[in-house]
């Protein structure tokens, strides 16, 4: 059972904004999105409703919200040490969605390097350290978190050596996330029900967006508004986000407030090569879920 209550008027308004999508982008097959909706009106049991909000994508660099959850905690803890270069790793992390920065986060949480293959004996007991992320999700009395992966860095060009191992030949061990465990984890940042409010406050503020940013600078590739939720929002509108996207999906988590509405919650996943290099899709599904909210 999904921590929202499904909401009648949203289930109606999903379906015709998905239907309205299709028609639009007709390369983008009903198996190549999943969505959760969620209007922020109770802090315990808000209104929502999901598409596809149960299945297992890539999240790209949207799993780098569960690291940065995950690093406040062992902080708070005790179990690793502030630093100044921790602390700029997290930052680059969450508002540059740097892979290199997020290494090292990941290094700092398990206690583990990268680096070329390992004996089996020594491979087995990196696996487990590595795992620890997942243990600490999974131990949440939070169903959503009972079947992700969360274990693997984020690469620029790809896994080497031991990491390659730990992924599986296959890469069966890949990074998995629901668009449900997604909105769960951010529903709770946004309420302080996850480490403490202290440290809710502190991702907030990395979290944080510009609006007005609809426009990439010269020689930037993105900037986690323009070609996502973001691009569709007043410019007035606060919001906080983290976007990821590769060559085969393009995806955003936002909670977003905006003048006379209620506060809201969307993530929308997308797949396929032929739609994650498309800015428009993500950005006219927003669009139309924040004009119906408007009326």
């Amino acid at each position: 059972m999904a921590f929202f209550r499904v909401d009648s008027y949203l289930a109606k308004l999903t379906e015709d904004i998905l239907k309205k999508t299709w028609e639009t982008f007709p390369t983008l097959g009903k198996n190549q999105i999943a969505l959760t909706v969620i209007v922020d009106d109770d802090q315990t049991s808000p209104s929502g409703y999901s598409w596809r909000g149960e299945e297992k994508i890539y999240p790209a660099s949207v799993v780098k919200l569960f690291y940065l959850v995950a690093t406040y905690q062992w902080l708070e803890e005790g179990k690793i040490k502030p630093s100044s270069e921790l602390n700029r790793a997290i930052r680059d992390m969450i508002v540059d969605s740097s892979n290199d920065a997020t290494s090292l986060v990941v290094d700092t949480l398990t206690n583990t390097t990268s680096g070329p293959e390992l004996p089996p004996e020594e491979f087995e007991k990196w696996c487990r350290q590595r795992n620890t992320i997942n243990d600490y999700f999974h131990s949440f009395p939070w169903e959503e978190f009972s079947c992700i992966n969360v274990n693997q860095k984020t690469w620029c060009d790809g896994p080497y050596g031991r990491e390659r191992m730990f992924v599986g030949e296959n890469y069966q061990n890949r990074n998995m996330l629901t668009t449900n465990a997604v909105a769960r984890l951010f529903h709770g940042l946004m309420n302080n029900l996850i480490v403490s409010p202290a440290a809710c406050e502190k991702m907030r503020e990395l979290l944080k967006r510009d609006a007005s940013k609809k426009k990439l600078e010269v020689g930037q590739e993105e900037n986690q508004i323009n070609g996502f939720i973001g691009e569709a929002m007043p410019d007035n509108a606060q919001i906080w986000s983290k976007a990821g996207w590769t060559s085969t999906v393009r995806h955003d988590a936002a909670y977003v407030v905006t003048p006379n509405n209620p506060p809201f919650l969307l993530v929308i996943f997308t797949e396929g090569r032929e739609n994650s290099g498309n800015r428009r899709i993500i950005p006219y599904i927003a669009s139309l879920f924040v004009q119906s909210f408007g009326k």
